[in-house]
């Protein structure tokens, strides 16, 4: 019994069809795994880039003169393309097209790889194809030319298995950040991890590697679905064996159960048991880490390429609502690159459009109400009600002074070693956190049943505002610099907790009611999560009411002072940031930072050390609410923002707002002191929360 494989990659193509960086790779990646003898064990040849002639010979050679028992294995990763009737072809480096016209003589249609496979002894035969339209090799196939199109006729031949990257309709794409085809991707990692092992017995079948493929090809690329055509007995060849007690594929398989369960979030209780399974299965952590990242890189994949759409409709709707067609065609060619289905889209919209559809009637029946004033006499004014805006001092009585507090805390800086390595290696980058303890003053507001407010006091000053264009990761909306002054004020030690919130939420309601329990990281000294920008300002109206203090939140360039305390780096630490010291996504780095925790949720205020000023978390853990209005054309208007530390307000209510700070769920470089975010007034989402300011005199 022989175990032959014919791996064709073609990365090259004539102008007309887009070269594919990864094809070649695919080649090189499944040649590895196929070969190797604890693995695939197949005797393979592979061909790159071939010509149509030479491309048939090798597929002729590979199933003429073979033995019952060979088992026959062919692979092709390149460009599919169909005629105007349907039918599949595998495009080869001189493939062309005249007039949007598939030329036949420069491609090979699948019908001749279907009559080889047909003409062969091997009754065990294997094809998989990672090319657009890939499940069209079903269409228009006959055996041994007996006329019939029955699907089970066309892949008809005893133990005869056929997996796809995509349908007879579909694209297949690459990954963005990795050398190979998505679909080819998990193919290689099921069977060199031996993850596609689904049953535990030691063996990886065809079905078990299609079932594995298709899993990890829904998450990272839902539009893609990769189909599976075996015949006979066909989903039961045996391709490639796996290790059978290997505690890393045990703890891999365990994982892969969680992450799925979770949806690629593992939860608090999940992730204990998985620490002590990789105590209980001697795994170390530097095993496990690498494992977690393969297992849920495609969850994450998936997270992003959602969040990219969230982020184009809302800059999109922000401009222009309704949607006029040209757009939407644009959002389609959008969804179609980041390989979104229309169920993943669904929520998406709906939660993006339904505040502005909302917005939309509203001004549209109040236009209906002015034309009415208009056109009949007006009756007895409405008793106004009271705006909802950032500043409630226009409403208070009196405002008292307060008395401060000094209170000592502990600072941390990141001081980076640079060492020159011997024998010419560069240099060794090492970082060292210092620790210092400093004084600040502050007040306390006592909001009743034990729950206080602690306010330190922001001395006035002077800051540039803004990031320098050599700043690593930075945005233009960032620039240009610009210097802003600062008069004094008191900002809140900590963002706003849930108890905090809990108690303002039982003040007299102002103008909205306020869920007493919004957030879903649960934790009286957690921050509240989940409330909109109005959510806020009610809160700051209902503590300024009840207090006499006026209690706001702070304008975008008061929060940017307030967190650099004096320091013109990307964060108050210094020039990078750590998991130590900010809770963010520690799986990605910054600068010259190295990778850390990701906790995948909040955390307890004030758990780790204050910047200068003595405020804490004000990189990560929650996105915070500013008072200003996201201004269009903000990256050309940037310069035109107020430089008296004021919010910076425009006359479209319902304008986005401000967001700074970063959170646990985001890369470290939206935690920089001069990142700018903005979403709409009505989002609320467990990323954001908030963080108050006061105006009060003090003695």
């Amino acid at each position: 019994m022989a175990k032959i494989a014919l791996l064709i990659g073609v990365s090259e193509y004539e102008p007309g069809l887009n070269p594919l960086p990864a094809a070649v790779k695919d080649v090189e990646a499944m040649g590895r795994v196929l070969a190797d003898a604890e693995k695939g064990d197949f005797t393979i040849q592979v061909l790159q880039n071939p010509q149509r002639q030479q491309m048939e010979e090798a597929i002729y050679r590979l199933f003429a003169n073979r033995q019952k028992d060979d088992l026959l294995l062919f692979y092709f990763s390149g460009h599919g393309v169909k005629d105007e009737s349907g039918n599949l072809f595998l495009a080869t480096r001189t493939t062309r097209k005249d007039n949007g016209s598939l030329v036949e003589p420069t491609a090979v249609a699948a019908s001749f790889l279907h009559k080889s496979m047909n003409q062969s002894k091997s009754e065990r035969q294997v094809i998989i194809l990672d090319c657009c339209f890939s499940g069209a090799i079903a269409k228009g196939l006959t055996v041994k030319d007996d006329g019939a199109v029955n699907l089970q006729e066309q892949l008809g031949g005893k133990g005869r298995a056929i997996l796809t990257s995509s349908s007879s309709t579909q694209y297949s794409f690459e990954q963005e950040g990795s050398e190979l085809s998505i679909y080819t991707r998990y193919l290689v990692e099921g069977i060199d991890k031996g993850a596609a092992d689904l049953d535990g017995d030691g063996w990886i079948s065809a079905d078990e590697l299609h079932e594995y493929a298709n899993s990890k090809v829904t998450e990272a690329a839902p539009a893609m679905t990769p189909e599976f055509y075996p015949m006979k007995e066909g989903y039961k060849i045996l391709l490639a064996k796996s290790p059978k007690d290997d505690p890393k594929l045990k703890y891999r398989k365990q994982l892969e159960e969680i992450a799925h369960e979770d949806e690629g979030e593992i939860s608090i209780v999940n992730r204990f048991y998985l620490d002590e399974l990789r105590t209980t299965l001697d795994i170390s952590a530097e095993e496990a880490f690498v494992i977690q990242l393969e297992v849920l890189d495609p969850y994450q994949k998936r997270k992003e390429k959602l969040q990219r759409y969230e982020e184009a409709l809302s800059e999109l709707v922000q401009n222009q609502y309704p949607i006029n067609e040209k757009e939407r065609k644009k959002l389609e060619r959008l969804q179609l690159l980041l390989q979104l289905r229309e169920e993943d889209i669904a929520s998406i919209e709906e939660r993006v459009l339904a505040p502005k559809k909302a917005e939309y009637e509203r001004k549209r029946q109040e236009a209906e109400k002015q034309q009415q004033k208009v056109e009949k006499p007006q009756q007895e004014p409405e008793k106004p009600k009271l705006q909802q805006t950032a500043n409630f001092s226009a409403t208070l009585k009196s405002e008292e002074k307060v008395q401060k507090q000094t209170f000592e805390f502990e600072t941390a800086t990141i001081a980076i070693m640079r060492n020159p390595r011997w024998f010419g290696l560069g240099e060794k980058v090492t970082h060292e956190i210092k620790r210092s303890r400093k004084q600040a003053e502050f007040f306390t507001e006592h909001l009743g049943n034990g729950v206080i407010l602690e306010m330190v006091a922001i001395p006035g000053g002077t800051f540039v505002m803004g990031s320098p264009t050599d700043e690593s990761e930075r945005r233009d909306r960032e620039s240009p610099q610009h210097s802003v002054t600062i008069k004094p004020f008191f900002m809140g030690k900590f963002q706003v907790t849930q108890a905090q919130w809990q108690t303002v939420a039982g003040f007299p309601e102002v103008e909205i009611d306020l869920d007493p329990d919004p957030s879903k990281f649960k934790g009286a000294n957690r921050p509240v999560e989940q409330v909109s920008w109005y959510e806020v300002v009610e809160f700051c109206d209902r503590l300024s009411q009840k207090t006499g203090r006026n209690y706001r939140l702070p304008s975008e360039a008061e929060w940017e002072y307030a967190c650099r305390a004096g320091t013109t780096t990307p964060f108050h630490f210094g020039e990078t940031i750590t998991t130590d010291l900010a809770n963010y996504n520690g799986d990605y780095v910054y600068a010259s930072g190295s990778k850390g925790i990701y906790r995948q949720q909040t955390t307890e205020v004030g758990s780790f050390p204050a910047n200068a000023f003595g405020l804490y978390d004000m990189h990560g853990n929650v996105w915070e609410w500013c008072a200003d209005h996201w201004q269009e054309n903000y990256r050309k208007n940037y310069r035109k923002a107020p430089n008296d530390g004021s919010a910076w307000l425009s006359r479209d209510e319902g304008a986005r707002r401000l967001l700074r700070g970063g959170s646990w769920y985001f890369n470290p470089d939206y935690c920089r002191s001069a990142c700018r975010s903005n979403n709409l007034a009505d989002y609320d989402y467990y990323v954001i929360g908030f963080r108050i300011v006061c105006s009060a005199e003090w003695t």
